[in-house]
């Protein structure tokens, strides 16, 4: 048994009146035990499903990027500010996946774009965005970090696969499935951003109170560059069908897409569809998953700056999308990848 971590346990896992919260070191060095599976898994288990009872502070979240920050393998740094997105590891279910489709529009405007997931994770079970990049041909397992830097600083776009690349993290996966609940770790993953340079974080989530953890600890880590999203099924992904809540560094703004020209209804998500309908938007189609993508497109390339205003982001990302920059870029991805592959096949005899 690991006297070391009961402690940590002790203090979290009191109940509702006696419990108190860990410091960041102590924070800090109970998820180095846990990922490192120093912590026996009945500690593991049982600090899981307190912490989400007791709720994390933004104080223990910090520490908890400290710790991904020192064990998680991270790509090296590109000159270019990068646009790091968050979203949550366990996957979508109800509505379609916007991000891999706006970081497409994105990168034809000459911009960086990082995202990061695993592969289908419990208790949600929804379709990872390792899957939404599949669909649309392009398939990030087995790349090296390296190579992912190389691919994100020649075509713009990059995705960090934690089954590759953490499995440290990875290997956390069965007791999220046996505890069934989404624990702190779910929230640690919008904030944290497998990447050493500048980059500007788009994080989603569901509830206030998590923004506001993840605001606390964002400040004690002196990182202002971040904008927070409740966006569809906790990512980053705007709604239409609904007003959309952003936090941009400690002021709310409140978007409605119908005053934009974007208002309806956000796509269903069908998986048997979904490679169909992401390629009409790929070949600039007018669709109402087109309208999606416009809709967050020009978003994103209003908060990097390369847009003045939203309407003028939107009208951006419509421009590329319907003139073919979009469907050119996402042909180079696809190239660049296949190189990659090519590279890593062994040589005949």
């Amino acid at each position: 048994m690991s006297l070391e971590f009961r402690p940590f346990l002790q203090k979290i896992g009191s109940g509702q009146h006696t419990s108190k919260s860990l410091s960041r070191t102590e924070a800090e060095q109970a998820l180095t035990m846990i990922l490192k599976q120093e912590a026996t898994p009945a500690q593991i288990g049982a600090f899981l499903i307190a912490h989400r009872i007791k709720r994390p502070t933004g104080v223990e979240m910090a520490g908890f990027l400290d710790a991904y920050n020192s064990l998680g393998a991270s790509i090296p740094a590109i000159s270019p500010l990068v646009l790091s997105l968050g979203c949550p590891y366990d996957g979508r279910d109800r509505t379609v996946p916007i991000s891999p489709l706006a970081s497409l529009v994105v990168a034809s405007a000459g911009e960086k774009v990082l995202a990061h997931g695993a592969t289908q994770m419990p208790t949600k079970y929804g379709m990872p965005l390792i899957e939404v990049w599949q669909a649309l041909g392009i398939d990030w397992q087995g790349l090296t970090l390296g190579q992912i830097q190389a691919v994100l600083l020649g075509t713009g776009l990059g995705f960090w696969y934690q089954p590759d690349h953490f499995p440290l993290a990875q290997g956390l996966v069965t007791y999220r499935e046996q505890i069934g609940k989404r624990p702190p770790l779910a929230t640690l993953e919008l904030l944290w951003s497998p990447y050493l340079g500048n980059y500007h974080l788009i994080a989603g989530f569901v509830h206030p109170p998590t923004e506001q953890v993840m605001a606390e600890a964002l400040a004690l880590h002196d990182f202002q560059s971040f904008t927070t999203v409740k966006g569809l099924e906790g990512s980053c992904d705007l709604p239409r069908d609904r007003a959309v809540i952003i936090g941009l560094a400690g002021q709310r703004l409140i978007l409605h897409s119908r005053d934009f020209g974007f208002g309806g209804s956000d796509p269903v998500l069908v998986r048997s569809e979904l490679p169909r309908q992401m390629q009409e938007v790929v070949n600039g189609a007018t669709t109402e998953l087109q309208k999606s993508v416009i809709w967050n497109a020009g978003f994103y390339l209003w908060r990097l700056g390369r847009a003045d205003h939203l309407e003028q982001g939107c009208q951006l990302a419509t421009e590329l999308l319907t003139g073919g920059k979009v469907q050119q870029k996402l042909a180079e991805l696809q190239v660049a990848i296949a190189k990659l592959r090519d590279r890593n096949q062994p040589s005949a005899g």
